[in-house]
């Protein structure tokens, strides 16, 4: 069995960005029980700045494995010099991690400048190598941008573009267990290409559904949240929603 804490869109750049990241950090660092990965699907700066990642750095330090992929908001060169230590221009941040027999490819779907999503060729390319060498350990395919419509039109009109590319890969592979991501900053839970599809809830804010209300599109005041993933023996996949209220922090 596998466990993953999995959030996004932690976007910080102020004191109650970092209040609100630091109270689900905490919450994940107080666990009794163990977890053996914690994901960040992108967006981790809000305006992609050298200092707001030295912030973020601070932040996902961790006794468990952190993985992350950068959303729409990042900007690869300071994401790639503060948080990786690697130099390098504007060409996608892939990342491929080997954590408690299984595989993690961290994909960059953000397009610089853009706030829609899209898997570059060189992507693709890349994520069909992770795919093959994983051979038959079970895999999990991470981005920021949905490939699906969420029924939000905010998101859907900002979502990942050419998702049939990708849909047409990941059938090649029965070893791909889940597609994970974030954007939406909202929880749900949906499918992709025939796999189970995961959206992470929004930890520095909660975007609203188009039934919920008409006159706003962001919720503040709801409590920063997060999803478990069990994959289980039989590689089916369980996920659990927790909002962390404040008193976690204390």
């Amino acid at each position: 069995m596998i466990v993953l804490a999995h959030l996004s869109d932690i976007h910080i750049d102020d004191e109650r960005s970092i209040e609100r990241a630091s109270r689900v950090l905490r919450y994940l660092a107080d666990l009794e029980g163990e977890i053996d990965a914690i994901l960040v699907t992108g967006d981790l700066a809000d305006h992609g700045l050298a200092e707001e990642y030295e912030q973020v750095a601070k932040l996902l330090v961790s006794t468990r494995p952190v993985l992350h992929c950068p959303g729409n908001h990042d900007i690869r060169r300071p994401y790639r010099e503060v948080l990786l230590g690697e130099t390098g221009g504007d060409e996608p941040i892939n990342q491929v991690h080997h954590v408690a027999g299984a595989v993690f490819a961290m994909c960059d779907s953000s397009i610089p400048g853009q706030n829609e999503g899209y898997l570059a060729d060189e992507t693709l390319a890349w994520l069909e190598q992770v795919l093959t060498d994983a051979g038959d350990a079970p895999a999990f395919v991470c981005f920021h941008h949905p490939p699906v419509m969420l029924h939000m039109p905010f998101i859907d009109r900002i979502k990942q573009n050419g998702e049939e590319r990708l849909a047409a890969l990941l059938s090649r592979f029965p070893n791909v267990v889940a597609v994970l991501c974030g954007h939406a900053h909202t929880g749900a839970a949906t499918t992709f290409a025939g796999l189970p599809l995961r959206v992470a809830p929004g930890v520095v804010s909660t975007l609203v559904l188009p039934w919920e209300t008409t006159d706003k599109v962001v919720y503040l005041e709801q409590p920063p949240a997060l999803a478990f993933h069990i994959l289980d023996d039989n590689h089916g996949l369980t996920t659990h929603y927790r909002a962390i209220p404040a008193a976690h922090l204390s």
